[in-house]
């Protein structure tokens, strides 16, 4: 895809569509100023005899525009005449981009970066008109025959003043870099098991090493991790032919040895739930539980593309989780990296136990802080269902930071609690801990869990199992938390 920032009136550039935002009242964006009187008599007209209300997201294709060089319009409405939220603008150009699905529409001139949007500005609003689209036209056809997709769109300009051109161009920018990093993600979790296992996972971080060449990357094998104490994370992979990885991802961005930002992302490349099999409808889905890991992959592409001033560490621990003759089993109990044993009570329960080894591997980075993802707990999609990722943490100041980047992303989370009392249900008679707490508040005691090894580090935890991929009609890995991580990232940045 095509991306572009021009500055000249929308009606003067060639294209096989303008897309223009109406508000109830009829004013327009970009405002009439920017449009002939010809141009604004039909959309007044169309407004008037009903085809639409200017309500938030309604959109109408108009096809011929006499008296204009413009081939088409698209009018989407943008709700009362007042600056949009930012979620509201997001659902505006979701929907612009949803109507533009047609074989004959391959080249738009985008006029919705002007939009007042609340506390947002024209970086922002650019940004996120290249994020929505790009997700748009995302189709995963790699093992098709026959790669056909529904959107045939190859170039979208983007419309800004030219007084604000270098802040559009920067939003620009930012937007390829994190449409880029979500849809590393994406085509990487809507891979099947058979393909993606842990030591694709590992080929596909050095494929980024070396065509970036900021990114330095290393793979350890089992018998690194052995030597490591690695006992609870090496467990995991015993019921598969498929050896574990884990693999790690450093960018230097910084001019100094300022303490990185550790992202630690779950990779388990299929989960059956080994002994503790899974009911067999919906098991496909467990391909997406790399997720995690697949999200670390493409936040560190897109800072790379950034060329964001930070130092960041990537962490992904690969496995399957089958089961086989020596998977773990219901009562087994193993050694920690921490020297923490853990008894396995339900084997399903697994990526927990490949978290505590590389959460107490990230502390050799001296981390500022520690951000894991992953898809934890079914717990998370019943408390929270797909809009936000659960968030937990030890440290109020990070938890703060990352509920207010997924405001401003439209990748939110919400906190959860992680009080000492749900402690006690992590109590084992037989070893340290237990790898689950019972029926009861599942996702608050997985975290509890990690939080034995995070007692050194600031450290936050996103569950993003009702998040990471959509089921049904529209099914696929969706990429976050990419857009969250990357805001967060830009926010320290802004802040230095």
């Amino acid at each position: 895809m095509d991306y572009s920032i021009e500055t000249a009136p929308i009606e003067t550039l060639t294209s096989d569509c303008i897309i223009i935002g109406v508000y109830q009242n009829q004013q327009l964006i970009p405002s009439d100023a920017g449009l002939s009187r010809s141009l604004q008599d039909l959309i007044v007209k169309v407004v008037n005899r009903g085809d639409t209300a200017g309500k938030l997201g309604e959109t109408v294709l108009i096809n011929v525009v006499p008296d204009s060089s413009v081939e088409r319009v698209l009018l989407v409405g943008l709700g009362e005449n007042k600056a949009l939220s930012p979620k509201s603008f997001r659902k505006a150009l979701s929907s612009a981009a949803m109507s533009l699905k047609k074989p004959f529409i391959k080249s738009i001139i985008c006029g919705l970066a002007q939009a007042p949007v609340e506390g947002c500005n024209i970086q922002w609003n650019v940004r996120q008109i290249v994020e929505v689209f790009s997700d748009s036209v995302y189709q995963f056809t790699a093992l098709k025959s026959e790669k056909e997709t529904e959107s045939k769109l190859q170039k979208i300009v983007i419309t800004a003043p030219g007084s604000v051109h270098e802040l559009a161009h920067t939003g620009l920018l930012q937007g390829l870099a994190i449409a880029e990093g979500i849809n590393l993600a994406k085509s990487m979790a809507d891979l099947p098991g058979n393909i993606c296992t842990p030591t694709y996972m590992a080929e596909q971080a050095l494929e980024l090493n070396k065509n970036h060449a900021e990114l330095s990357v290393k793979v350890l094998e089992e018998a690194e991790m052995q030597e490591l104490g690695m006992g609870s994370l090496l467990s995991v992979s015993r019921g598969s032919r498929q050896p574990a990885k884990l693999i790690t991802l450093e960018y230097k961005g910084a001019k100094n040895d300022a303490k990185p930002v550790v992202l630690v992302g779950k990779g388990v490349t299929f989960d059956a739930g080994g002994i503790s099999l899974k009911p067999a409808a919906g098991m496909d889905e467990m391909k997406y539980d790399m997720c995690g890991g697949a999200a670390v992959m493409g936040a560190l592409l897109a800072a790379v593309k950034m060329q964001l001033p930070l130092n960041i560490v990537g962490l992904i621990p690969a496995s399957e989780n089958l089961p086989d003759g020596d998977a773990n089993k219901p009562g087994d109990i193993v050694t920690s990296m921490l020297g923490k044993t853990i008894e396995i009570l339900n084997t399903d329960a697994e990526g927990r136990l490949i978290l505590c080894d590389t959460l107490t591997y990230a502390e050799r980075y001296n981390p500022d802080v520690v951000i894991d993802m992953a898809t934890l707990t079914g717990a998370c999609l019943v408390a929270l269902g797909r809009i936000p990722s659960g968030l937990l943490g030890n440290d109020d100041d990070l938890c703060n930071a990352l509920i207010k980047a997924g405001e401003a992303s439209c990748d939110s989370v919400w906190r959860l609690p992680l009080w000492e009392e749900y402690q006690e249900l992590l109590k084992s008679p037989f070893a340290d801990l237990a790898n689950i707490g019972g029926k009861d508040a599942g996702t608050i005691t997985a975290a509890c869990f990690l939080s034995h090894f995070t007692k050194n580090f600031r450290w936050a935890h996103l569950d993003i199992a009702g998040t990471a991929w959509r089921s049904g009609q529209f099914k696929g890995a969706t990429g976050r938390p990419v857009p969250l991580l990357m805001q967060y990232l830009i926010d320290r940045t802004n802040a230095a």
